[in-house]
């Protein structure tokens, strides 16, 4: 499976961003999608995901009532909508899918985009 991340950039605090993921390689129907985030100098972390029919989402406490995450199956694209940024969202974000069922593990994610950074001036 081969993923693509895109739509980060330069924003101000309170805008939004919207970032999508297009995947091939693999029935994307299938994949639980997650995205994590990696800000300089801490870990990686998990910030949402969905599972594959899109009635199932899951978000990280930091992120909940701002961010969305959605999925198009027929397009093989998932979607983060982020609204209300905050400066301690720049990070760069990475789009990332495995098989089977539910997961915010970062460990058990099998397939990784390149990433995408997005910047939240204050």
């Amino acid at each position: 499976v081969q993923l693509q991340a895109s739509g980060g950039g330069l924003v101000q605090a309170g805008g939004s961003l919207r970032l999508s993921c297009a995947a091939s390689g693999r029935t994307f129907s299938s994949l639980y999608m997650g995205w994590f985030r990696q800000a300089p100098g801490k870990e990686r972390e998990f910030v949402a995901a969905v599972s594959w029919s899109g009635s199932r989402t899951v978000y990280a406490d930091s992120v909940k009532g701002r961010f969305t995450i959605s999925r198009d199956n027929a397009k093989n694209t998932v979607y983060l909508l982020m609204n209300s940024l905050k400066p301690e969202d720049t990070a760069v974000y990475y789009c990332a899918a495995k098989p089977g069922w539910d997961s915010v593990s970062l460990s058990e994610y099998v397939y990784w985009g390149q990433g995408t950074l997005v910047t939240v001036s204050s």
